[in-house]
């Protein structure tokens, strides 16, 4: 499900192959089914941790909202596994989800033929 493995109560990165069709995980569902989890916490012990309300983690949990940078730097920080993770999850889900909105009129751009000279 995640793009992550644990040792120990460390999450460590790997690389992981998807369809272009099929969208990124919202990093949310990674720290709702993997993480928290695996560290043995609450949500409401997370959200202490974290310095954050309840509230604000069951949004990012639910996956309605993102993991901004400052967010990052907390989940990347409890998780053991540093910020960099959970920015690049963010974006890639971010980044397909726009192209898929911006389709059609992403071909209608045109990007200039550029003559190489010899």
């Amino acid at each position: 499900m995640s793009d992550s493995i644990y040792k120990g109560k460390t999450m460590m990165e790997y690389r992981v192959r998807r369809p272009p069709e099929r969208a990124p995980i919202h990093p949310g569902e990674v720290l709702r089914e993997d993480v928290l989890p695996k560290l043995e916490l609450s949500v409401s012990e997370a959200a202490r941790r974290l310095g954050i309300s309840r509230q604000q983690l069951h949004r990012i949990l639910g996956c309605t909202h993102p993991i901004t940078v400052e967010m990052a730097l907390r989940v990347g920080r409890l998780a053991g596994n540093g910020p960099g993770l959970w920015l690049r999850m963010q974006q890639n889900y971010d980044l397909w989800h726009a192209e898929q909105a911006m389709k059609e009129e992403l071909k209608m751009i045109r990007p200039p033929v550029i003559a190489r000279h010899a």
